[in-house]
Formats: structure tokens, C-alpha cells, sequence
């Protein structure tokens, strides 16, 4: 006879406990304990992942090389990747609702499958027929492309055994349930236990596992945080759903570097590569217009060319806005703060807004100097110097403080033509042709050099 087992799963950090509490004791958040019956007939085996010898080996015997990876055919999701799909490798696609995941996801499946042979899309979301629709309307037909609607975990496992794939594609993890557990697909435990058998099973097989992950209101993966910490590679599809822009990146990266970002844009025909995002950034950019400053950023290994927006005007507020779009507003509030210190300007009677065109989201401190000239140059109501790209960190005593890969900043931007590059004193940036550096230590030196009078 079947016993069971009652315990209670935190939906916040994925703790479990013997019994209900009214707040989760691992991570202080209230109401988060979700009952899960679980049912046992005798000891719960699994697959092991190891060498199968259950020994220790020594580090040095049998040095393995790199691995061989699967292009996706699909230059930006290679690069995000880290060169291609490396087999046996488990990763997650995360991104809002709508945002174009699965329409990536089909087309990788399009391009492997006609590159290295049959491969599994799973789609526990969309029945059949719609699948097809969708495929119809992509291009994306191909005899190779497997089409497969469940969300049983162990069908999924015994299709595995009947064939070989190169790839396999689950659509999404949030859909599929096991019926070792009792409590409904979705569920902290059935994400959890998913994961963990489509971990053994690309491990196993030696099949690279794509799994789409549904978001919460808060743009976090939805799920226990277990799920990250078990895949090998977890990516964020981002963008706009009002705009045609989309950036695929890279936040976790057990084969190659982490915040790389791909570009592609959404057309009706699917989403299509951008190879040179920093002139579809600069597209649009107004000319001496005051409030616009341009910052040559990077991420991962790519060079951009971003335009920074700055609107200062006169509030007839008791508390004046302030609205960040694309940075760190709390990186915003210091450098306005430095700027009224050091500098002397009065931003506090003045609603303020921070914006970087195109959707993309910057994270790195270089960006300070520019986002300080395009709020000093709308304060001003002066334009930017022509010709000029800026990058560099501001300190809290006003000082300029070096970044890195100065010279591949400088090169991207004589590339599109600017003519003047500010960048921190400390920096060196070699030979590069047709730019001219301009060196600053502290603010006020920028915003002298950098602001038309």
C-alpha cells in the first residue's frame, strides 16, 4: 500500500518544512508555504550523473578537451552561448509573455535540424496544429523538426529512448509534471523534480536541453531559485512588446562568458539577426539637440554605441520625479548628487529623466560621464560637443576613475564616425586612427570640455 508524506515547500526560496508556518524561516517572507502530499511505494531511485563507479578520480587521468559545439545557425544566439550549443549541456530561456521565445526557439530548431539532424520540440502549451501554424508562418518547416505535445515527464523520457536528437526543446518547463508528486504542474516541487530529470536526462544522453521559463510581474524567472542554480546556462530574452527590438542575454554561462548580449529585431516573418547594433542604436539619434550624449559600453565581449537621453525641466511638484529608463536609478541619484556638490548645479527643484534609446540596459559604471553630460547639457539647455562619444565612472569626490577595454571603446566609436572620444586620464587607449582622446580627471573638467557654450 501506497504511504504518503505531507511537507510544505517555500514558493519564495524553495525550502521545505516539516510542517506549516506562517512565515518561511530560510528566507523571512509570509504566507509562502504550499502544502505538497507526496506519494512513496518504496526507496526513490535515480540516475546517477557521476562516472558510475562512485570513486574520486584524480583531477589530472583522462584530461578531457573542449567540447565540440552545435552551431544553432543563429549567429547572435552563438555568441550569447559562448560559440554554439555544447551537447549534454541543460539551458533556460527566460522572458515576458509574448516577447518572442518561442519563435526563437522554433527557429534554432529549423536551423539544427537542418544542420545536424532530427530534433524534439516539446510543447506542453500549444496543441499541434498551432504549432504548426506557427512554423507555416516562420518558414520553419522541416521534415527534422519533431513535433511533440505533452507534459509528462516520463513520455518525454521514453521518446528519448526510442531515437537519437540532436537537440531536445521543452516548451515551457512551467507545463510539464511528474507523477511521482501529487501536487499540480507548475508547483514549486514539480518545477524542481522537471529540472532535475531533464538534468539527468542531458547528461545522460549526451543531448543538449533547451528549457522556456515563464517570468514573474517582477521580470524574475518563475519557480523555485533551484531552477537557475541547476541548468548550466540561463538566458533572458528582453525587449519592449511596442517596439520591434529584442536582446538575448546571457546571465549565467557555465561554457563561456556571462552578459553577453545578441540583437535581433521582430518581423512578421520571425526574428531576424542585427550584426551591427550600434548603427540601428544611432539610427535615429538627433543632432545638436541638448540632453543627448553617446557612450561607446560593453557587453561581454561586444562594443556598443548607445545613446543616452537626459530631460531636466522646472517641477511644480512638492516631491520632483525622477524617471530612469535603461540604467540604475540609484547610479542616477549619485551622480546628480555629485553634480549639486562638487559642481554646483541645482537639480532638486527639477523633475528629471533618464533614458538609453533602443531598450537596451546598461549596467556598467562607464556609463556615469555620459549620463552626467546629457543632464548637465539639458539642465543647460546647451547641446553635447558634435563628434564626441564619452565613457568613464564618476567617484563621489567628482573624480573621472578608469575602465577597462578603453581601446576597443575608442575604436567602435571612430568606426561611426566621431571624432572626439572623452574617456577617464587613467586609461590608454594605443593607436587608434581617426578619433582623437580626450582625457579628463574630474567632472567639471568634463562638462568644461564637453558642453558647447
Amino acid at each position: 500500500m501506497a504511504k504518503t508524506k505531507t511537507s510544505y515547500v517555500c514558493q519564495s526560496c524553495g525550502a521545505t518544512h516539516s510542517r506549516w508556518e506562517g512565515k518561511c524561516a530560510d528566507c523571512d517572507e509570509w504566507n509562502t508555504l504550499v502544502e505538497e502530499v507526496h506519494e512513496t511505494v518504496g526507496p526513490h531511485s535515480r540516475a546517477s550523473i557521476s562516472n558510475g563507479t562512485n570513486a574520486p578520480i584524480p583531477i589530472t587521468e583522462n584530461q578531457a578537451s573542449p567540447p565540440k559545439r552545435i552551431s544553432s545557425g543563429l549567429l547572435e544566439c552563438d555568441r550569447v552561448l559562448g560559440g554554439g550549443i555544447v551537447p549534454g549541456s541543460l539551458v533556460l530561456v527566460g522572458g515576458d509573455p509574448g516577447i518572442g521565445k518561442s519563435t526563437l526557439m522554433l527557429q534554432l530548431a529549423h536551423k539544427v535540424a537542418a544542420q545536424e539532424g532530427p530534433v524534439l520540440y516539446i510543447s506542453g502549451e500549444e496543441s499541434f496544429h498551432q504549432s504548426q501554424l506557427r512554423a507555416q508562418r516562420l518558414n520553419t518547416v522541416h521534415e527534422n523538426v519533431l513535433m511533440l505535445t505533452e507534459t509528462n515527464i516520463e513520455t518525454i523520457k521514453f521518446q528519448m529512448k526510442q531515437g537519437e536528437f540532436s537537440c531536445i526543446i521543452i516548451d515551457s518547463i512551467q507545463s510539464m509534471y511528474t507523477p511521482n508528486l501529487s501536487s499540480i504542474p507548475g508547483s514549486v516541487g514539480q518545477v524542481r523534480e522537471c529540472a532535475n530529470e531533464c538534468l539527468r536526462l542531458a547528461k545522460g544522453y549526451h543531448t543538449p536541453i533547451f528549457l522556456v521559463g515563464h517570468v514573474t510581474k517582477d521580470g524574475n524567472l518563475a519557480g523555485p531559485r533551484v531552477l537557475e542554480h541547476l541548468v548550466d546556462t540561463v538566458l533572458y530574452f528582453e525587449g519592449d512588446g511596442k517596439h520591434t527590438l529584442r536582446i538575448l542575454r546571457g546571465v549565467k554561462n557555465r561554457f563561456g562568458s556571462t552578459n553577453e548580449i545578441g540583437v535581433f529585431e521582430m518581423t512578421s516573418k520571425g526574428l531576424a539577426e542585427v550584426a551591427n547594433p550600434s548603427a540601428l542604436f544611432l539610427d535615429e539619434r538627433p543632432e545638436d539637440i541638448p540632453g543627448s550624449a553617446v557612450i561607446p559600453s560593453i557587453e561581454g565581449t561586444r562594443p556598443l554605441l548607445v545613446e543616452v537621453q537626459a530631460l531636466v525641466t522646472e517641477s511644480h511638484l512638492a516631491s520632483p520625479r525622477r524617471t530612469v529608463t535603461g540604467v540604475n536609478p540609484n547610479r542616477v541619484s549619485l551622480i546628480l548628487a555629485v553634480l549639486e556638490k562638487r559642481v554646483g548645479l541645482g537639480f532638486s527643484g527639477m523633475d528629471v529623466f533618464v533614458n538609453v534609446a533602443g531598450g537596451v540596459k546598461l549596467t556598467e559604471p562607464a556609463a556615469d560621464l555620459a549620463i552626467a553630460l546629457a543632464l548637465v547639457s539639458s539642465l543647460r539647455d546647451l547641446p553635447v560637443e558634435a563628434g564626441l562619444a564619452a565613457f568613464g565612472e564618476i567617484g563621489l569626490a567628482g573624480e573621472i576613475r578608469s575602465v577597462d577595454r578603453a581601446g576597443i571603446r575608442a575604436s567602435e566609436a571612430s568606426k561611426f564616425g566621431f571624432k572626439k572620444c572623452m574617456l577617464p586620464s587613467k586609461c590608454s587607449v594605443g593607436d587608434v586612427e581617426s578619433v582623437k582622446c580626450n582625457p579628463v580627471a574630474t567632472i567639471e573638467e568634463a562638462i568644461e570640455q564637453g558642453i558647447s557654450a
